[in-house]
């Protein structure tokens, strides 16, 4: 329900009871506990009434953090006091194998159990045969995230998850240096998987596995609002362009030599990332890929322009040129001085 609702239960049932009432398909709540006991049932109780099919419990409050224990008690006496499933949760901490899945069930005495952080640290956890080696889940996952184009931040952050500890070795050092995907991939001893997958993008016309602008797709597509746009299959790589080479100010110089209007850019922000798309002499372009900030989303959008327009890309000097060992390498020494 989110912790903000715990101390609101006319709000709780009203939502609850509309959203039974209104959609086909079972509706399931999670809370945290309260402090007070009886307090936790009586919530459990009410949400119970609104006619949801099963609640989840996380056996903390919303002010208590994963060092504090599980309140495996309370969610028992919750269990104990429902006709509802009651699925357990917040036994991360004591799960670090597939048996210990039951034994979190029979504590809490829940119908089932869920987790988060444990899968995070290692999905096959769920695996009866017994949990697989780190790096093999960490490789299996680096194919998913080049399969499925996932963003190199988010799939840096999803790997730091599963290192935890391990994050203060020499790998770990060069992982939390990274910032493109062929890096991390490098990490593990992907590079030709990497490039493979970027090479067969390129083929295809489709995808956006680039990491160093050597396979540039360019596709067009209409936007919700029936806007016709040029996506351009690349990621802003700021160490590739001097101060003097940056691809808005060579957008704007072409712009100018040639008679058309100043570039104009629109950037969307979503869940912390940005997306920008620049119009140029009556059209749109805007690049594949989200960025961290608005000022390198305005300069991939200027590149996914440059690229799409057929003018000559600025090439990095070649003073600036590192294998990615050598980079991350650099950047981990950067770390220690």
């Amino acid at each position: 329900m989110g912790a903000a609702l715990l101390t609101e239960p006319d709000k709780i049932k009203d939502i609850l009871t509309t959203l039974v009432r209104g959609v086909c398909k079972p509706v399931t709540c999670k809370i945290r506990v309260l402090r007070d006991v009886n307090e936790t049932i009586a919530l459990c109780k009410l949400i119970q009434s609104t006619g949801v099919a099963a609640l989840a419990v996380h056996g903390r409050t919303k002010d208590e953090r994963p060092r504090h224990g599980n309140r495996n008690g309370v969610i028992r006496s919750i269990a104990e006091r429902l006709d509802i499933p009651v699925i357990a949760n917040g036994g991360s901490s004591d799960i670090s194998r597939y048996e210990d899945f039951d034994g979190f069930r029979t504590n809490t005495g829940a119908s089932s159990v869920m987790i988060a952080r444990s899968a995070q640290w290692n999905c096959s956890v769920f695996r009866k045969e017994g949990k697989l080696p780190l790096d093999d889940v960490i490789v299996s996952y680096l194919k998913y995230a080049v399969a499925y184009e996932n963003h190199p931040l988010n799939t840096k952050y999803c790997v730091q998850q599963m290192l935890q500890d391990l994050q203060e070795t020499p790998r770990g050092r060069l992982l939390l240096a990274a910032k493109e995907l062929g890096e991390i991939c490098k990490l593990w001893n992907l590079s030709d998987y990497f490039d493979s997958k970027c090479r067969a993008a390129q083929k295809r016309g489709s995808g956006s596995l680039e990491i160093s602008n050597s396979c540039v797709v360019i596709k067009r597509q209409r936007t919700g609002d029936d806007r016709l746009v040029t996506e351009v299959t690349l990621r802003y790589i700021r160490k590739h362009f001097s101060d003097n080479d940056l691809p808005k100010p060579t957008l704007l110089n072409w712009a100018s030599k040639n008679g058309v209007s100043k570039p104009s850019y629109e950037t969307v922000n979503r869940d912390k990332l940005f997306k920008s798309m620049v119009s140029v002499d009556g059209k749109k372009f805007t690049p594949s890929h989200w960025e961290k900030n608005r000022k390198s989303s305005e300069q991939a959008s200027a590149l996914a322009a440059l690229y799409a327009l057929g003018i000559r890309v600025p090439e990095a000097k070649q003073t600036i040129r590192m294998t990615a060992e050598e980079n991350l390498q650099n950047k981990a020494n950067k770390q220690d001085d």
